[in-house]
């Protein structure tokens, strides 16, 4: 059940659209989540009312085509998993959208089932 937050700056709708599909195939790939397990915010900022700031830390030369992705799940990943869901939502951003892959940016929070409530105030995992 990851809950994904994607940031983008001046991107067309169907590519912001596009990059959400590509984001939940690698997870579903990587981690085994169900493909209907899907609850994004995707938010395109416009540069003057909201706007993405970026560096080249790590020496990586990103530029204002920067995707910053934002997920949420629960715990029992393996690195190695993380890893494979890094490679893979970057291969199909590349692959589907014009996201080049040093503008890719992905951190993840972990917490447990009494985190989560997926509707009508219930605890669903507890």
């Amino acid at each position: 059940m990851p809950f994904v937050r994607i940031d983008v700056l001046r991107m067309p709708s169907a590519e912001l659209e596009a990059v959400g599909n590509a984001v939940q195939q690698a997870l579903t790939e990587s981690t085994g989540i169900p493909l209907d397990d899907r609850f994004q915010v995707l938010t395109n900022h416009d540069g003057a009312a909201g706007t993405l700031r970026h560096g080249t830390y790590l020496e990586i030369p990103r530029d204002d085509g920067i995707v910053y992705i934002d997920i949420t799940m629960r715990r029992g990943r393996t690195a190695e998993q993380k890893r494979q869901m890094y490679a893979q939502v970057c291969q199909r951003l590349t692959e589907q959208t014009r996201v080049a892959p040093h503008n890719v940016f992905i951190v993840v929070h972990e917490n447990r089932e009494a985190d989560w409530s997926l509707g009508n105030g219930q605890a669903q995992y507890l």
